[in-house]
């Protein structure tokens, strides 16, 4: 009987970085709804320069995915295919420079938020209300309650597919609603931020105020955030509340009643049913309103 030949894997043609590589890393656990597939190979960068000379030095026909703590996206079961990039310790840093604040883009948008409270600077409250990182709010232009990364945007360091930094302002990044004109090969390592003096006491309470806005209206569960972008002069949530979704439930995904534009992992969903149902909920809003939602959620990977 003849040997079996093994075949190489990813990871044997890859550049040795002095950050982390791991092979058929599973990412379901790292994403907020706790499901999908693994990273055919996980990097975690040591630092810019890390990230910038591994880009320069990988093959060009190996495909590049970043994903942030994965709170606005979906993971599809059969995993995703080349290098998945994540930008943790050495891009989590958050410093203050008069009235801006530069962040690193693994960065909370929380502890953005609250580092500014601390130096008393207000315009940045709004960041405690959006579950992810700055390097995250860059390809959505990320916003919410009356804020959003644009109107606080100073200038912001990224690094290409082919390992070259670029150091831009927001009119080169085409920022607008849910969008941004962007390369979409770049990886966002920091940003610079608008702020200005404030009451550390009001600013608190803002905060404050949109964490309890948050609880009272958003589920508090495997959830990646909010589903759908919202049409122009109307609400998500209304069109999937209308067409009758409110609680509908795909194998253990369900249409969450307590806000309708999030859907939850009640425990046991595949990526495969999340997404389905949301395919569900996309039809049933078309065929009631003749409106066509758009996924705000990033669908990543194969599927099983």
């Amino acid at each position: 009987m003849m040997a079996a030949i093994a075949t190489a894997h990813l990871i044997d043609r890859l550049p040795k970085p002095r950050g982390r590589l791991t092979a058929d890393a599973p990412l379901g656990p790292q994403t907020w709804f706790r499901a999908g597939g693994h990273a055919e190979v996980l990097f975690r960068p040591a630092d810019v320069e890390d990230l910038a000379s591994f880009l320069a030095a990988l093959p060009m026909d190996v495909a590049v995915t970043v994903l942030g703590v994965g709170s606005n996206v979906l993971v599809r079961d059969g995993g995703i295919r080349g290098v998945v990039i994540r930008l943790m310790r050495g891009f989590t840093g958050i410093t203050v420079e008069g009235n801006e604040v530069i962040a690193g883009a693994g960065a909370p948008d929380l502890n953005v938020a609250l580092t500014a409270r601390d130096r008393a600077l207000t315009g940045l409250e709004f960041l405690s209300g959006i579950p992810g990182t700055i390097g995250g709010a860059f390809p959505t232009n990320a916003g919410a309650y009356g804020g959003d990364l644009a109107s606080v945007l100073v200038s912001a360091e990224a690094v290409d597919r082919a390992g070259t930094v670029h150091r831009v302002v927001p009119a080169e990044l085409g920022l607008g609603y849910r969008h941004s004109s962007a390369p979409a090969d770049w990886i966002f390592t920091s940003a610079r931020l608008r702020a200005t003096p404030g009451d550390q006491l009001a600013i608190a309470r803002r905060i404050a105020e949109i964490d309890s806005a948050r609880g009272e209206s958003q589920p508090r569960s495997r959830t990646g955030g909010s589903t759908f972008a919202n049409p122009p002069a109307l609400k998500a949530w209304e069109l999937i509340d209308r067409a009758g979704c409110r609680g509908l439930r795909v194998g253990g995904a369900q249409v969450s009643e307590k806000h309708t534009n999030f859907l939850i992992n009640t425990g046991d969903a595949t990526a495969a049913d999340i997404e389905g149902l949301g395919e569900e909920v996309r039809r049933r809003v078309f065929e009631q309103s003749g409106i066509l939602l758009q996924w705000e959620i990033r669908r990543l990977g194969e599927r099983a």
